[in-house]
């Protein structure tokens, strides 16, 4: 990049009452392909920040390649509860409870904490993670008191997975403790875009399962009116989506091997959203009639509020 731009004008999220700006998100974006190419962006391209849950479809891997998802004889809808980041209905609750009943896990071995007002770990946004870490733990016949632990087998086995596919040690990302206490990394946009190149290109037949089941069962994902859940619904499958906390939010459009990251500066849930469908509908990747619905959804807030976006991604 030393000889190309690294930074234009970032993107705006303007939310408007009854026309008239009141508030100001600024947004950060980057396309890649699935050689860590960046194709274009808009902000800097330097621009970093934790993962959060979009790691989880990499964070799956291990439950593919060591043999726990065919051993435990779990299925799709198992692949898909270990990405999500769920609302903690009943369906996703038994979903998660599945694949701890299969590997003959005691539920109690989740470590991810009760959701205030809830009754068990089972309805943690997270609980289809940690039940998948702890069925790769039993194939393995590794300790199941300890898999949150950032040198933990499974934790090194995830972080080495994510390095292969970025073509980089995976001791040089920086881990911290996400707010379900399992680790999560420090990341640059660019890096977050490749992996959702890789997931979404086909070129990996393990990859390609975790983007299927993503795809197949999306109210796993997320759940109705969330996100992730609508777009891969309104796409018809053809986009694979994945959210984090904290503004970030990343795309992969099946079989192009194209991969979208949106950092939100501020954190904001509604301006990465905004600026997804913003950008999906720049690149073609979804149609007028896919914008429209997804814009009536996520972009007018009530009768008087809606968010408008400015700005546009500079070709690299």
């Amino acid at each position: 990049m030393s000889k190309k731009r690294t930074q234009t004008p970032e993107l705006e999220v303007h939310l408007l009452r009854e026309g008239i700006v009141e508030s100001i998100h600024r947004v950060h974006a980057l396309v890649c392909d699935d050689r860590g190419r960046i194709l274009s962006f808009a902000g800097h391209c330097e621009t970093a920040s934790f993962i959060r849950s979009a790691l989880k479809p990499f964070q799956a891997l291990p439950t593919i390649k060591s043999g726990a998802l065919e051993h435990f004889q779990l299925t799709d809808k198992d692949l898909a509860i270990i990405c999500s980041s769920h609302q903690g209905t009943v369906p996703q609750a038994r979903q998660a409870f599945n694949i701890l009943w299969r590997a003959d896990i005691d539920p109690n071995a989740l470590q991810c904490p009760i959701p205030a007002g809830k009754s068990s770990s089972l309805q943690n946004t997270c609980s289809g993670k940690h039940a998948g870490m702890l069925a790769v733990c039993q194939q393995y016949g590794w300790p199941l008191n300890s898999y949150l632990r950032h040198h933990s087998a499974i934790q090194e086995l995830i972080l080495n997975t994510v390095g292969e596919i970025l073509q980089m040690p995976g001791a040089e990302f920086i881990g911290v403790q996400d707010d379900c206490g399992v680790p999560t990394y420090y990341m640059q946009l660019s890096q977050m875009a490749t992996l959702f190149a890789y997931l979404s290109s086909g070129a990996d037949l393990y990859l390609e399962r975790v983007s299927r089941a993503m795809t197949h069962y999306p109210e796993l994902v997320a759940g109705e009116g969330a996100f992730d859940t609508e777009l891969m619904k309104a796409s018809n499958g053809n986009i694979v989506a994945k959210s984090g906390a904290e503004g970030v939010q990343c795309m992969g459009r099946i079989g192009e091997g194209m991969g979208l990251a949106i950092k939100s500066l501020d954190g904001s849930k509604r301006a990465k959203y905004a600026v997804a469908i913003h950008l999906l509908m720049q690149m073609g990747w979804i149609s007028p009639a896919v914008s429209d619905n997804l814009a009536e959804k996520f972009l007018t807030l009530d009768e008087h509020k809606r968010l408008e976006v400015v700005g546009e991604l500079t070709l690299v």
